[in-house]
């Protein structure tokens, strides 16, 4: 029998509330690294594709109500209890671990494409979860920031978007390839733009050397004329230009025609030749910015003629796997070649606008 003298068990102090938030925060943080190189779990059972998206969905909305819920009682005054505290951050982590575990029971032979969107798409319900709980240990209680933080907290936008991830590697790569052709456009428009109006003062300079090609000074560069060439394009460089842009359409044509071939041939089985076109497509979109940022003044020829031969191997690889894929079923069609001839057309200008460089 116990000595009515014995000390009392000791019972373990909590962290204050939003001591426990800012805890919960690092902790989930901790997750990210695990679910971004974290392989598939090994089972003996057959995939349910059907249960796995079930299951993905259910996971997303249970996050989301942990979420919610969070948000409400600490929205609020008074503040719960540590002991309230600590049973609401159980539950999220607990939320947030048994998404993660379903993640991992999507396995690698049903596209790499679509896991890495998977993948995604549970790091952005992660983090999202991380932000708001930073948000709620930081930002003072029913201030207007707190709220507008909260109600767009990417948690909720991340959850909401699981039912949209495309369900098979064939969609998850026309999903890619349409990102990857946007992107293009966009840098081709860039670059049009930037020819149309990186040059203001252009015919004004040119106006003032017919007229006082003997009278400039110092005075130009305070009255705003720019003086030096790290402002505008030199002839050789507008010459230079034309063929950067016709590489950067064939670059656009080239993703939009491998796109149109996936779309009409490609087959849901055929994972692994999906996942080959989408990861060498995934290379053209970053080249056609590197060589978009080498052609603004002050341009150097080296660098944009390094450039475009980056990108027209990336392009010459892609059409070489696009064509020898179940996707082209006819290799001999005549766009292919007739791409790699216009590709090749560009490159050759671009060597003979350049050459001089070399031999410098």
């Amino acid at each position: 029998m116990a000595s009515a003298g014995a000390p009392a068990t000791a019972v373990p102090t909590l962290a204050p509330p939003l001591e426990q938030l800012r805890h919960l925060a690092v902790e989930l943080r901790l997750l990210l690294p695990r679910v971004r190189v974290g392989e598939a779990q090994e089972t003996t059972e057959e995939f349910n594709r059907e249960m796995f998206w079930r299951r993905l969905n259910e996971t997303a909305v249970m996050v989301s109500r942990e979420a919610t819920t969070l948000t409400t009682v600490f929205s609020q005054l008074p503040l719960p209890s540590p002991q309230e505290t600590q049973k609401f951050c159980e539950q999220v982590h607990a939320a947030i671990k048994a998404f993660i575990a379903v993640y991992y029971l999507f396995p690698k032979d049903q596209g790499i494409t679509l896991r890495k969107l998977v993948r995604g798409a549970t790091l952005d319900i992660v983090d999202g979860m991380a932000q708001l709980m930073e948000v709620l240990s930081i930002t003072p209680t029913q201030s207007p920031e707190n709220n507008d933080l909260i109600s767009y907290n990417s948690v909720w936008v991340a959850c909401q978007q699981m039912p949209q991830i495309p369900r098979d590697n064939k969609a998850a790569a026309l999903l890619m390839l349409t990102k990857n052709v946007d992107f293009v456009k966009d840098a081709h428009e860039e670059m049009e733009r930037a020819v149309e109006e990186c040059d203001p003062y252009s015919g004004l300079l040119n106006d003032t050397e017919e007229n006082n090609s003997d009278n400039h000074n110092d005075e130009d560069d305070v009255l705003g004329f720019p003086s030096n060439q790290d402002l505008y394009w030199s002839e050789d460089d507008q010459e230079l230009i034309i063929p950067c842009l016709a590489l950067v359409r064939a670059s656009k044509a080239c993703l939009k025609k491998i796109r149109i071939l996936v779309a009409e041939n490609g087959k849901k089985d055929q994972v692994a030749q999906l996942d080959d076109i989408v990861d060498i497509s995934d290379e053209i979109s970053p080249s056609v910015d590197d060589l978009a940022l080498s052609i603004y003044p002050p341009m150097c020829h080296l660098t944009v003629r390094i450039n475009s031969a980056k990108l027209v191997s990336v392009l010459k690889k892609a059409l070489e796997i696009t064509k020898a894929s179940h996707v082209t079923p006819q290799p001999e069609d005549s766009w292919i070649p007739l791409l790699i001839n216009a590709i090749d057309h560009c490159m050759n200008r671009i060597k003979e606008l350049t050459q001089s460089e070399l031999e410098l």
